[in-house]
C-alpha cells in the first residue's frame, strides 16, 4: 500500500518530487523529440519535392565544396589552411547578409517563402541547423586533419604552458607595453547599460566577484574587446619550431591586471556577427546627401541585430543565457568550438615568411592568343588591328592597365569613361584616371559606392577622383552599377577612334590574378557606339534605342535571355540542332529556370556550369532530364559569365557581368556583350568546352540537391582547367565544339583549315 505523502519527511518529499519531475521531463522530451522528428520529416519532404533548390541551402553546399579543398591531402598544410580561412570569411559574410536578410523578415513580421517552399520561421531553423552542421565539420577538419600536421612543419598553436620562463617574460612585456593600454573593461549591471559590442571582434565576457565572497549575487559581468588592429598571434621563433600564441591566451593570462582586488570567476571568449543587410530608401527630398546616407547605413550596420554568436564549448551557461535574452536569439544562433574562434586568423600563419613557399606559386600568365606576345609597345595600334579576348588569370591584366595608363598620358586622347565596382588597394586604375584628369582629359566615372563591404573604400577613392576634376556619378538611384565597361576616345587626325574594353570582372589588378574572367578589347564601331549610348543614358537624361551588341539590365536582359532559350526549344521541336551552355556564378531567377525546364522537356541538351548558388534542380524526370549542372571549385575563383546558344549551327555567344539572378535583372545595371568576331567566339567556345571536360575541380549537382565530386577514372587522363588553360594553342581553339551530336545534324564539311582561312579573310576585310 503506497504511503500517504503527508507522512513523508522533507527529504523524501523532495526525492519523490525530483523523480516525478524527471519522469515528466523525460516524457516531455520524448514528446518534443517526436514532434521535432515529425516536423523535420515534413520539412525534408517539402524541400525534396520542390522543383527549386533553396538559394541559401545551395550557397551552403558551395561553401562545403570549398571546405572539400581543406580535406585534399594532396595540398600542403598551408594551402589547406588558406581554404579553411576562406570558408570562414565566406561564412561571416553569409551570416551578415543572408541570415541578416532573413531576420529582416522575422523581426518586422514580413512574409517570406523560400524556393524550398518553407515559410520564414521553419526555414530559419532548417538553415541555422544546417549551418551548425557545417561549422561542426569545419572544426573537425581543423582539429582532426590539420592540427596534427603542424608539428611536421615545425609550427604549433601555443598556450602559455608551452612557453619557457624567458618567453613568458617577453610575452608579459608585450602585454604591458602593447595590449594592456588598449583594453577597456565595460561593466554591465543595473547602473551601467549593456555595452555595444562590435562584430567580428574577439570579446572576453569576464565574470568577477569581490575577493573572499562566494555569493552569486555579488558577481559582476563585464566585457573586454580584444584589439582588432593587433595580430591574432604573438609569434615566438625558436631554433627548431615557430610558436603562434593567440592573443586571447595572453589576455587571459594577465587579466588580473585589469581586475585588481577581485576574483576572476570565469573568462569566456565569444565573437558575434551582426545583420549587415541594408538597403537605401527612395527619398523625394533632393537635398538629402546620397553619400551621407551611405555613411549612415555603414554605421547602422555596426549596430545591427546579432545573428550569430561563436563561443567556446565550456562557456559559462549563465552568461550565455543572458546574451540569448539580451539579443533575442536561441540555441540555433549559438556556435560552439573547442578550438580557435575565427579561422580567418590563419592568414597570418600562411603569410609568415617561413611558410610563404608552402603555398604553390601562381603560374606566370601567358600571352593572349589574339596577340601571341606578352609585351605590347602600343596598345592602340594592336587594338586597331584586331579584337583581343583576354582570359584572366591565364592572360595578364596588364593590357587593360596599359590601355588606361597610355590613354592618360597620350595627348591625342580626348576622354575616358568607365564603370567601377571594386578596386584594388593602391589601384593603378585610380592613379591612371588621376593622371588623365591632371593632363586635361575629360574623365567620367560611374563609381558604385554601394558595393557591399567596399563602400568606405569606394567613397574615398571616388572623392579623390572628384577633387582631381573627374566627373563622378555615384550610382543610379537604388540600382547597383555592376557592369564593367571602358571607353576611350582618341583623335587620330582625320577621324576620331573609340577604344573599348568590355569585361566580366572588375577593374582590379589584384583579383585579376586569382579570378577567372574574360575581357574584350575592341575598336569595333558596333561595340563602341553601344557603349557611348550606354554612358549617355546613365550620365544624362536619355533613353537608348536598341543596342546592337549589348543586352542590358534592368531594361531587357531577362526577356532577351528567355527569348533565346525559347528559340532553342523551338529548334528542338522542329528537329533542328539545339543546345544551351551557360557558365555563371549563380542561377536563381525563377522565370529563367522555368524556361530552361521547358527547353529540357522540348529535348534541348543543356549544360550549366554554376560555381555557387544553383536553384535549378537537374535530372528530374519529365522536368529537367536533359539538364546537367556542374560546379568548378579549385585554385582560381570561377568568375566569368559566358552564355552559348547553338542557334541551329550559328552559335550566339555572350560574355558579361550578369548572373542569372533576380538582383542582376531587376536591381542592377548590367550588360552582356555578344562576341561577333569568329576567332574570339571560338576562344569562348573553347573555354566552355574545357570547363565541361574538367574532371579535377568539378562537382556534379544531383537531383536531390547534393553534389558529387568528379574523379579521374581508371584509364582516364586528368583534365585540370586551372592548368591546361596556360597551355592552349591556336589549333585547340579552332577544334573546339559544343554539342557535337547536334552538329552532326548539319552537313557541315568545313575543315578546321578552311574555317581558319575564312576567319583570317574576314579579319583582313575588316
Amino acid at each position: 500500500m503506497p504511503q500517504d505523502s503527508n507522512h513523508l519527511s522533507g527529504n523524501e518529499k523532495r526525492s519523490r518530487l525530483s523523480n516525478l519531475l524527471s519522469f515528466f521531463n523525460d516524457k516531455n522530451e520524448k514528446v518534443e523529440e517526436g514532434k521535432f522528428m515529425r516536423s523535420n520529416e515534413k520539412v525534408n519532404d517539402l524541400i525534396v519535392q520542390s522543383d527549386f533548390i533553396s538559394r541559401d541551402l545551395s550557397w551552403l553546399k558551395f561553401n562545403e565544396r570549398v571546405l572539400d579543398q581543406v580535406r585534399d591531402t594532396e595540398r600542403s598544410l598551408f594551402d589547406r589552411l588558406k581554404f579553411l580561412a576562406i570558408t570562414a570569411s565566406n561564412l561571416d559574410e553569409f551570416f551578415s547578409i543572408r541570415v541578416g536578410s532573413l531576420y529582416n523578415y522575422l523581426d518586422y513580421g514580413k512574409e517570406r517563402v523560400d524556393y524550398s517552399g518553407l515559410r520564414e520561421v521553419p526555414f530559419r531553423k532548417t538553415l541555422l541547423k544546417a549551418l551548425q552542421g557545417f561549422v561542426a565539420e569545419q572544426n573537425h577538419c581543423y582539429k582532426q586533419e590539420l592540427l596534427p600536421l603542424f608539428e611536421k612543419h615545425r609550427a604549433a598553436i601555443a598556450t602559455m604552458k608551452d612557453l619557457t620562463e624567458a618567453e613568458k617574460a617577453k610575452v608579459s612585456d608585450y602585454f604591458d607595453r602593447t595590449i594592456y593600454p588598449m583594453l577597456t573593461p565595460m561593466l554591465y549591471d543595473y547602473t551601467h547599460v549593456f555595452p555595444v559590442l562590435l562584430a567580428k571582434v574577439l570579446i572576453l565576457g569576464v565574470i568577477t566577484q569581490t575577493s573572499g565572497t562566494t555569493s552569486e549575487e555579488d558577481r559582476k559581468l563585464s566585457f573586454v574587446q580584444l584589439p582588432l588592429n593587433l595580430p591574432r598571434f604573438y609569434v615566438i621563433e625558436r631554433d627548431n619550431e615557430i610558436l603562434f600564441l593567440p592573443i586571447e591566451n595572453i589576455v587571459r593570462a594577465y587579466i588580473k591586471k585589469l581586475y585588481r582586488n577581485v576574483d576572476i570567476v570565469s573568462t569566456n571568449l565569444l565573437r558575434i556577427i551582426r545583420n549587415g543587410d541594408f538597403s537605401l530608401e527612395e527619398n523625394d527630398d533632393m537635398e538629402v546627401d546620397f553619400i551621407d546616407e551611405i555613411k549612415q547605413k555603414i554605421k547602422n550596420r555596426r549596430l545591427g541585430r546579432v545573428v550569430k554568436v561563436e563561443v567556446e564549448s565550456d562557456v559559462d551557461e549563465d552568461l550565455l543565457s543572458l546574451l540569448k535574452k539580451r539579443w533575442e536569439i536561441d540555441d540555433f544562433n549559438i556556435y560552439r568550438a573547442d578550438n580557435l574562434l575565427d579561422y580567418t586568423c590563419f592568414w597570418q600563419i600562411i603569410k609568415h615568411n617561413e611558410f610563404k613557399d608552402q603555398i604553390p606559386p601562381l603560374h606566370p600568365p601567358v600571352p593572349p592568343l589574339s596577340i601571341g606576345r606578352e609585351r605590347i609597345t602600343d596598345i592602340f595600334e594592336v587594338m586597331r588591328e584586331r579584337d583581343i579576348l583576354l582570359h584572366h588569370p591565364y592572360n595578364n591584366f596588364e593590357p587593360v592597365l596599359q590601355l588606361l595608363e597610355q590613354a592618360a598620358e597620350d595627348p591625342n586622347v580626348l576622354s575616358i569613361k568607365l564603370t567601377i565596382y571594386r578596386l584594388a588597394k593602391n589601384s593603378r586604375v585610380t592613379e591612371a584616371l588621376l593622371t588623365a584628369a591632371e593632363n586635361g582629359k575629360h574623365v567620367a566615372v560611374l563609381f558604385e559606392v554601394k558595393a557591399r563591404f567596399d563602400e568606405e573604400n569606394n567613397i574615398r577613392e571616388a572623392q579623390r577622383l572628384q577633387k582631381a576634376g573627374c566627373f563622378v556619378i555615384y550610382g543610379i538611384g537604388l540600382l547597383k552599377t555592376h557592369t564593367k565597361l571602358l571607353l576611350i576616345v582618341r583623335n587620330e587626325g582625320e577621324k576620331v577612334v573609340r577604344y573599348a574594353h568590355l569585361s566580366t570582372g572588375n577593374y582590379n589588378e589584384e583579383t585579376a590574378r586569382l579570378y577567372t574572367d574574360i575581357g574584350l578589347l575592341t575598336t569595333n564601331e558596333e561595340y563602341t557606339h553601344d557603349i557611348s549610348e550606354f554612358f549617355n543614358v546613365i550620365t544624362g537624361h536619355s533613353l537608348p534605342s536598341d543596342y546592337r551588341n549589348l543586352i542590358t539590365a534592368p531594361r531587357q536582359m531577362r526577356e532577351r535571355l528567355i527569348a533565346m532559350i525559347q528559340q532553342e526549344a523551338e529548334n528542338a521541336r522542329q528537329g533542328l540542332p539545339s543546345g544551351i551552355c551557360i557558365k555563371i556564378n549563380s542561377l536563381e531567377d525563377r522565370a529563367v529556370i522555368d524556361e530552361l525546364y521547358k527547353a529540357s522537356q522540348a529535348g534541348v541538351p543543356i549544360d550549366l556550369i554554376v560555381r555557387g548558388i544553383c536553384c535549378l534542380r537537374p535530372g528530374r524526370t519529365d522536368l529537367s532530364d536533359n539538364i546537367r549542372v556542374k560546379s568548378i571549385v579549385g585554385n582560381f575563383l570561377e568568375h566569368s559569365r559566358i552564355f552559348y546558344f547553338h542557334n541551329a549551327g550559328n552559335p550566339l555567344v555572350y560574355g558579361g557581368s550578369a548572373d542569372v539572378m533576380v538582383r542582376s535583372f531587376d536591381r542592377r545595371i548590367e550588360s552582356l556583350f555578344i562576341l561577333v568576331n569568329e576567332r574570339v567566339k571560338q576562344e569562348a567556345i573553347l573555354m566552355l568546352n574545357y570547363n565541361l571536360r574538367d574532371n579535377v575541380n568539378s562537382y556534379e549537382l544531383q537531383e536531390d540537391g547534393t553534389y558529387e565530386k568528379c574523379h579521374v577514372g581508371e584509364g582516364t587522363e586528368a583534365f585540370d582547367i586551372h592548368k591546361v588553360f596556360f597551355e592552349v594553342k591556336p589549333d585547340d581553339v579552332m577544334q573546339a565544339r559544343l554539342f557535337e551530336k547536334q552538329d552532326k545534324l548539319l552537313a557541315d564539311n568545313h575543315t578546321n583549315a578552311e574555317m581558319l582561312e575564312e576567319i583570317d579573310s574576314e579579319e583582313k576585310n575588316n
